[in-house]
């Protein structure tokens, strides 16, 4: 196997997944090392309900994200919902375009199909993406969702020619989360800018994707049941010290699947914000008892605004 191991050693890749695993010498621009995310946040009652929960609990919020797409919104939600971020001083992050499972097409949901996670089928798909992606950044948008690869490198690629804003955040999705650090290195290539890696992966599997990346890492601490249910609340202090920078999630376990969203479930999508937040504040102790000097980005507004 030397051959192989130089050959990943040219490429400049780990040739195995380091033990023990390496501090990661990276960080986010303002110095920190994590930041914490909460996912499926979708629509403005449902960020009203993160922010106010957030405050409750004293749990610092820098991202929220959201599943469901743009196209599943009106222009007065979006702009509502990405007023209340830049007030509570969060990151909105929505996702772009429909995707396979919105689609008439079966294969995804064969037991053979799962790979085609929530990719674009066909031209027509792709080319409806960008028009949900143009819509939101006419809006104001500064940070999307993507979850297929193509469409990733046509937005990559619309950055450098200037017909997208240089500064637009391209986070890619957990169901087309790379595995290994050639992977991951693909994705930053084609533009990705923070990533989603799967939630299953060991630490030293981890750290062989930070060594291979710059871009902050994306990391469910609880997965939701349709992504393996794992929640690794302990190894939040490994996590923070092999993949700075990373942003920390929290999904759902035994929570229903709620994509696409609507008023229909609101009251269910609000129950799940807000216990969302209170997993969240479950990590926030963790830090403060095991890793205290971990050093967490700054907020952006007060806890207590």
């Amino acid at each position: 196997m030397m051959k192989s191991a130089a050959w990943l050693t040219s490429l400049n890749f780990p040739a195995s997944d380091p033990i023990p695993a390496p501090d990661s010498p990276l960080r986010f621009e303002d110095g920190g090392q994590y930041r914490i995310e909460i996912p499926s946040t979708e629509g403005p009652r449902s960020l009203e309900a993160v922010i106010e929960e957030g405050r409750k609990r004293a749990v610092p919020l820098h991202r929220v994200s959201q599943g469901s797409g743009i196209m599943l919104m009106t222009d007065a939600e979006i702009t509502e919902m990405l007023a209340m971020g830049k007030d509570a001083g969060i990151e909105v992050n929505l996702f772009i375009g429909p995707r396979a499972t919105f689609d008439v097409g079966a294969q995804v949901f064969a037991p053979a199909g799962k790979a085609l996670g929530l990719s674009a089928r066909g031209t027509d798909q792709v080319r409806f993406a960008l028009e949900d992606l143009e819509r939101g950044v006419e809006l104001g948008l500064k940070s999307v969702l993507v979850s297929d690869l193509g469409v990733l490198q046509v937005i990559g690629k619309m950055k450098v020619t200037g017909d997208l804003p240089s500064d637009l955040i391209i986070k890619t999705s957990v169901m087309m989360a790379p595995a290994n650090p050639v992977s991951a290195k693909i994705l930053e290539d084609l533009g990705a800018t923070t990533i989603n890696v799967p939630s299953d992966l060991t630490i030293p599997q981890i750290a062989a994707i930070r060594m291979a990346i710059k871009a902050p890492i994306d990391f469910y601490v609880e997965a939701p049941d349709n992504i393996g249910g794992f929640i690794r609340y302990f190894e939040i202090p490994e996590l923070i010290r092999v993949a700075s920078p990373i942003y920390l999630k929290f999904g759902l376990r035994n929570s229903p699947d709620i994509y696409p969203s609507g008023t229909h479930i609101e009251n269910t999508v609000l129950a799940l914000s807000r216990e969302r937040v209170r997993r969240a504040s479950l990590a926030v102790q963790t830090i403060a008892r095991y890793c205290p000097n971990a050093v967490m980005s700054p907020l952006h507004k007060p806890l207590h605004a």
